[in-house]
């Protein structure tokens, strides 16, 4: 792990990091949103759907290994990065999933997110 970067834990950082930029790719999405200073930061999240524990967790190493290569020189200075894990991440090759970081951190950089998410559940204009 590269000294610069620091693993973000706590679950308010994570729901922060959701209203920040978001750029989705096959294989994961890049959630990425300034931290008031606090350095480059990461996290990494795959939920159940996914699959079992031993693919959930071969997942998020190799999202933790794409992460040290690319954060130190990539990453958005003061910014924590979050990788969501998506259905085919964890068979995509790894140098296809390094190359659509690289293009989801540079689409960042540049303040290129995908549009806001539209809210799943829409209450009846009846009530």
């Amino acid at each position: 792990m590269h000294p610069s970067l620091s693993v973000i834990r706590k679950r308010g950082d994570f729901l922060a990091a959701n209203r920040g930029l978001r750029v989705a790719r096959p294989g994961f999405v890049l959630l990425a949103r300034p931290n008031a200073g606090q350095g480059k930061r990461y996290g990494i999240t795959v939920t159940k759907k996914i699959g079992n524990a031993v693919v959930r967790n071969r997942m998020k190493r190799r999202f933790r290994e794409l992460l040290w290569a690319a954060l130190p020189d990539a990453g958005l200075p003061d910014h924590d990065h979050i990788l969501i894990g998506r259905e085919g991440g964890v068979e995509r090759d790894f140098a296809l999933l390094r190359e659509e970081l690289a293009a989801a951190l540079a689409r960042a950089a540049e303040g290129k997110g995908d549009r806001p998410r539209t809210p799943r559940h829409r209450r009846s204009l009846r009530a």
